[in-house]
């Protein structure tokens, strides 16, 4: 099941954000995820996020959106490559005609995903606060 964020997850995922981000993403420090973890937590609540929960109402995952913009899409680890990715881009895309993302070059698995899903690179940036290269990607639902 797909639903809004309510203010009691919170914690959930916000653990789900540091857990995944952490484990994707071992190019960078386990630190800067740390210390930006108050941040982000603060930022979740005001942003439009949308939870994948299990039959039993655990959350399994999330995705951020603002405007157009994904945020991204976090997955509890044991559960990655079950469909919950894909089942809330879909959603996204139901509600969105079009979408952008940056991605990390480096998390190739990440890269190759949101390929399958249609997006498509536009240009490569630099992520200021991480020194790390991104890819700029897009998605219309008129392409598809």
């Amino acid at each position: 099941m797909i639903r809004r964020l309510e203010s009691d997850d919170i914690d959930v995922i916000a653990k789900i954000w540091l857990d995944t981000n952490i484990q994707a993403h071992s190019f960078i420090s386990k630190e800067y995820w740390e210390t930006n973890l108050d941040l982000v937590r603060k930022n979740l609540l005001e942003a439009e996020i949308y939870i994948y929960e299990n039959g039993k109402n655990i959350i399994q995952g999330f995705i951020g959106i603002t405007g157009n913009y994904i945020a991204g899409i976090f997955v509890i680890q044991e559960m990655q490559s079950k469909g919950i990715g894909k089942k809330l881009i879909d959603f996204v895309k139901n509600i969105r005609n079009k979408l952008s993302l940056n991605v990390y070059i480096k998390n190739e698995r990440a890269v190759s995903f949101y390929l399958r899903e249609g997006f498509t690179i536009k240009k490569e940036v630099c992520d200021i606060n991480t020194g790390e290269k991104e890819y700029h990607m897009i998605w219309n639902k008129a392409n598809t």
